[in-house]
């Protein structure tokens, strides 16, 4: 048994790989302030004797005793992180710079959980760990896009400076149980509408392509890296390689929820990506990991909890 913290714990990926790592047999400590998470995706681990969750912001130090920690917090849906984009590029950046001096501080190792918005509009498809990106500075999604990408700088500083044990992992478009409805995310939205009879509205064309990991996949990924020798440190890029367009998104929920839905078109958002799919031959290689959840199985269970609520 580790203790294990778990920032932005109570968040959508966080509750899952809160319960996950309490199935293993850990300890878990829950971090989380709640801007985006709810308490309601682990209230079914409150009364669990080895789970224990903290209200506290991670642009504030923290201190506690633990030998792993996963830096989740960050609110990853536009919407959110838009709301207040100081307050975003201050939770990337204090979040690391806090995270990284506790791990210092403890000799524990800590797992940064990066995002395939570091990649920005790629021009290279698909997108290795290898690629810098083309990214705005200036942008909406800046504040989370350049937040995400000083964050790993400053892990890969305190490697090299300090030897601390680090991890960073690059997240691509994840779906599953306990996204928020209103988080404006294509996935929830999209099944929203649909179980609604409402019009699925896609910005844009609809020619834009997404690949998109269910979330028990990418926790286990996420594991996977944590675990790995420590010489492993990333980055490295974890997402399904199963590329679809956003309009086949949609017709694809339309159909799995029985819904008689029509398609509508709205302008495509600044700065949205044409494009974004990830090269997962490293972590094949290195961690024996890939998706093995199919869209089609994902969506289905995605749109069971949904009905559900």
């Amino acid at each position: 048994m580790k203790r294990i913290l778990v920032t932005g714990g109570a968040g959508f990926i966080g509750s899952h790989l809160c319960q996950r790592l309490l199935d293993i047999g850990h300890d878990v400590l829950c971090v989380d302030n709640f801007f985006a998470g709810s308490r309601d995706n682990v209230a079914h681990l409150l009364n669990h004797p080895h789970f224990e969750i903290m209200r506290h912001d991670v642009t504030e130090p923290l201190r506690v005793e633990v030998e792993q920690i996963y830096n989740l917090a960050c609110p990853a849906s536009p919407v959110f992180y838009q709301s207040d984009p100081i307050k975003t590029t201050k939770t990337n950046v204090l979040g690391a710079l806090h995270m990284l001096g506790l791990a210092r501080n403890l000799g524990a190792t800590v797992l940064q959980a990066s995002t395939s918005e570091i990649y920005g509009d790629p021009e290279v498809h698909p997108q290795p760990e290898s690629y810098r990106g083309l990214v705005s500075t200036t942008g909406l999604r800046a504040c989370y896009d350049e937040g995400k990408r000083c964050a790993e700088t400053l892990f890969f500083d305190y490697w090299r400076q300090h030897s601390v044990a680090i991890k960073v992992v690059r997240i691509f478009n994840t779906y599953g149980p306990r996204m928020r409805s209103d988080d404006g995310r294509v996935v929830p939205s999209f099944i929203t509408q649909a179980l609604r009879g409402e019009d699925v509205t896609v910005f844009g064309d609809g020619s834009q392509t997404r690949s998109f990991c269910y979330v028990d996949d990418l926790v286990a990924g996420l594991i996977a890296m944590m675990e790995s020798p420590e010489a492993f440190i990333g980055p490295v890029n974890m997402g399904n390689p199963h590329e679809v367009t956003v309009r086949e998104l949609a017709e694809t929920v339309i159909r799995l929820a029985g819904s008689h839905s029509h398609i509508v078109h709205q302008p495509l958002p600044d700065d949205d990506p044409r494009q974004r799919c990830p090269d997962i031959t490293l972590a094949r290689d290195q961690l024996d990991w890939q998706p093995t959840v199919g869209l089609e199985e994902g969506l289905t269970r995605t749109i069971s909890y949904f009905s559900g609520r």
